[in-house]
């Protein structure tokens, strides 16, 4: 029970907090509040979950309990074993990556099924990090020759030329978050040396026009940064053999003036195309510290107008 329940009750003290529910446990007895019966039956079937997770040595996260709270108070069931049995690859430190939520799955099924995929989501969502591991699983196992990751570089104006150093120590500053991916997934030597041999390549958007790239496993970071002129001369850069992952988050726009990011628009053009897929990440699959998901919850209603502001400032925070 004490593995079931976390040391010191923590998962326990997790669900009575987010469900707001009184359990008591008594021996290897666990009593459900039955008031609402949806609600009770889901929760068993989640302790269910979790006991099998146990028994197959697999402790339960802290993002797969909140997670899995979230859906419940929404009342629906998760489904935390299909989660499990879903490995990506495995980590240089030996550890396993795998979606964490339903969400999550979704995203990295579409990849696997499709050549192009847009992953539209906030923060903390694991856009970047699943495409860069489904990357790497297809390198390991010979699906693909090379990973090509690019970026615009809208913070440089696109334009490179002035700033020190060779194509690659200028773009360092605007690719270290796929850094970050590819160095939990590869050894640090070990991705160097991929980068020295071109089976990984970094390079900003902007140098991309002109090439035909076959057989690659391409991801374009923050693509709500592209303009609709760069959105599709990046789609036809395609060739024979590859796929392509482009993720962003469409509140985050950093194109100066009134430049339309292709990112928004880009559904409309495409929706239904044979061979792409659209993954809508939300809050529920922020995958990051528990105060993340809360800050995403509180944008999100701040734009819907449900907090502060529709146009005013408060008095609260005046005074």
């Amino acid at each position: 029970m004490s593995r079931l329940l976390g040391a010191g009750d923590e998962i326990l003290s997790a669900i009575e907090d987010r469900l707001g529910l009184q359990i008591v446990v008594r021996g290897t007895e666990v009593r459900i509040p039955d008031d609402d019966p949806v609600l009770a039956s889901n929760l068993i079937d989640l302790l269910g979950q979790f006991a099998e997770m146990t028994g197959r040595g697999s402790r339960p996260s802290g993002v797969e309990v909140r997670y899995a709270l979230d859906v419940i108070a929404a009342g629906r069931r998760p489904d935390l074993l299909s989660l499990l049995e879903s490995t990506i690859c495995v980590s240089s430190r030996g550890r396993q990556i795998r979606p964490y939520t339903s969400g999550q799955k979704e995203y990295v099924d579409a990849i696997r099924d499709n050549d192009v995929v847009f992953a539209i989501g906030p923060a903390g969502t694991g856009k970047t990090f699943l495409a860069a591991a489904v990357a790497v699983a297809a390198l390991k196992s010979s699906r693909t020759n090379r990973i090509i990751l690019v970026r615009p570089v809208v913070e440089a104006g696109e334009h490179l030329g002035y700033l020190p150093g060779d194509l690659l120590e200028k773009v360092q500053p605007y690719i270290r978050p796929l850094y970050d991916a590819f160095y939990d997934l590869l050894a640090p030597d070990r991705f160097n040396r991929y980068l020295e041999k071109g089976i990984i390549e970094i390079a900003p958007l902007a140098y991309m026009r002109g090439r035909t790239l076959n057989n690659s496993f391409i991801i374009l970071d923050e693509a709500q940064n592209t303009t609709k002129e760069q959105m599709k001369m990046f789609l036809t850069r395609l060739g024979l053999g590859s796929k392509a992952v482009l993720t962003g988050d469409v509140t985050q726009v950093d194109l100066p003036g009134n430049k339309v990011s292709g990112l928004r628009v880009i559904g409309d053009i495409l929706r239904g195309v044979p061979g792409i897929a659209f993954c809508n990440l939300t809050s529920y699959d922020v995958v990051r510290h528990d105060i993340v998901q809360k800050i995403v919850k509180a944008y999100e209603s701040y734009e819907n107008g449900k907090g502060y502001g529709h146009g005013e400032e408060s008095q609260e925070l005046v005074s």
